[in-house]
């Protein structure tokens, strides 16, 4: 099957996707743009997985003053190179990172990031809330409530598991393997601080 070289300029306009790239996946779906737009966030999340374990050593601190001046956010994600670091897309999803920790609050980046110590004091409440309601239950189930209850704890605390606040069928996390897929490089968030005036 021909692919013709308007159909290959307007799935590149659409995902930003090289212009071989655009080719191979419209040859790959037999010209079927939709199919071919699949094709190419699922290669590119492939490659930006594999590039999950290269230095990144570049990057910027993103900073958000909420109106009011009362809460601001500093947020610093790194990259591989200043060239990708300084692209209108990076600066972009830096920024709506910090505006999304304005609004959601997180506490830690990621699940690692959370102390042993809070692990174990949400399980406690979690056995204490089951023991609570009187039913009695087997050790296994008591296990997967547990699991089901932290995974939900860490949706809530974690910035990289939390919804992203513009588009909630995608975690913060999906946001920056989606940005790397796209820019080609390893991209890290840091760290972040939060601030809110009285707290």
């Amino acid at each position: 099957m021909s692919i013709s070289p308007q159909a290959v300029k307007e799935l590149r306009l659409k995902t930003g996707a090289g212009m071989m790239d655009c080719k191979k996946a419209l040859v790959e779906t037999d010209g079927n743009e939709e199919k071919a737009i699949g094709f190419l966030r699922k290669s590119g999340l492939a490659q930006a997985a594999k590039r999950a374990g290269r230095e990144a050593n570049e990057g910027i601190v993103e900073a958000y003053i909420h109106t009011g001046a009362k809460l601001g956010v500093l947020v610093e994600i790194d990259c591989e190179t200043d060239f990708v670091a300084n692209t209108d897309e990076f600066k972009t999803m830096a920024r709506n990172i910090a505006m999304h920790i304005a609004a959601s609050s997180p506490t830690a980046v990621s699940r690692d990031d959370i102390s042993d110590e809070t692990i174990a004091k949400e399980k406690e409440i979690y056995i204490g809330q089951m023991e609570a309601s009187g039913k009695k239950k087997p050790p296994e189930v008591i296990e997967k409530i547990i699991t089901g209850k932290l995974d939900k704890f860490f949706s809530e605390v974690c910035l990289l598991e939390q919804p992203f606040v513009k588009d909630p069928d995608k975690t913060v996390g999906d946001l920056i393997t989606e940005a790397a897929a796209k820019l080609g490089e390893n991209i890290i968030l840091k760290r972040f601080s939060r601030l809110k005036v009285g707290e």
